[in-house]
């Protein structure tokens, strides 16, 4: 079995959810006490929240660059980024290390592509939502036509994962505002939603909507865990 990397913290809320499910998926695959072999950083979260409000994305990629580093001195295989929106600076942590980093965005659209979608809704930071490290990967390298919610409700549910789905709180408001949003971007013509925030899952699923859903923590974990039992 290889070694998973994770540079996790951001937030620690969804980096717990990377560690469960990595470890309950390598036990329902190898069964008895089997569990993943895992390098990991967890980094403090509210310094780097800062630098991304201020736009010091150089600093940010330096200082992940570092961890990565560390991670793969650690003994890490490859490298997942536990979260969607410091994939904007995937880039200088990939160039930092020898090891092959793991991007969440082609694990996802490697999946929707096998389902035969071709048109999906985007949630997830407004980083996520409007710059093109993220939207624009999903589009120019997979073919895929993405579509965002508007400027107001995008401000909700970037509001919503800082304030709310980071510190670990789900609110019923917050879940009937997301499903509004989810259903006017069907409206729009969205055949499905990426959830593109490693948190989302805790507010949405399956049982919170008919629009299937693309959860980008299960889909990296999945890809994870094929490359880590991979012969």
């Amino acid at each position: 079995m290889k070694t998973i990397g994770l540079l996790g913290g951001m937030s620690w809320e969804s980096t717990a959810q990377y560690y469960r499910l990595l470890n309950q998926g390598i036990r329902a695959r190898l069964g008895g006490l089997h569990s993943a072999k895992i390098a990991m950083v967890s980094v403090d979260f509210k310094p780097l929240e800062q630098l991304m409000q201020q736009g010091e994305w150089l600093i940010i990629g330096e200082q992940l660059a570092d961890s990565a580093r560390r991670i793969e001195a650690a003994g890490a295989d490859f490298l997942l980024i536990c979260t969607n929106t410091m994939h904007k600076v995937a880039a200088a942590i990939a160039d930092a290390v020898n090891i092959p980093l793991v991007h969440i965005a082609d694990a996802t659209a490697d999946k929707i592509k096998e389902e035969n979608i071709r048109t999906v809704g985007l949630l997830g930071t407004s980083f996520t939502m409007e710059e093109e490290f993220y939207r624009g990967r999903l589009s120019q390298k997979h073919g895929l036509t993405v579509i965002a919610p508007s400027m107001d409700d995008r401000r909700i549910v970037n509001t919503v994962i800082f304030d709310e789905l980071c510190r670990g709180i789900v609110k019923e408001g917050s879940r009937r505002d997301y499903q509004r949003i989810i259903e006017t971007m069907r409206s729009q013509g969205a055949e499905a939603v990426v959830e593109g925030c490693t948190e989302i899952g805790m507010l949405i699923n399956r049982s919170h909507t008919a629009m299937p859903l693309f959860d980008t923590t299960a889909l990296h974990v999945e890809q994870a865990i094929h490359l880590a039992l991979a012969k």
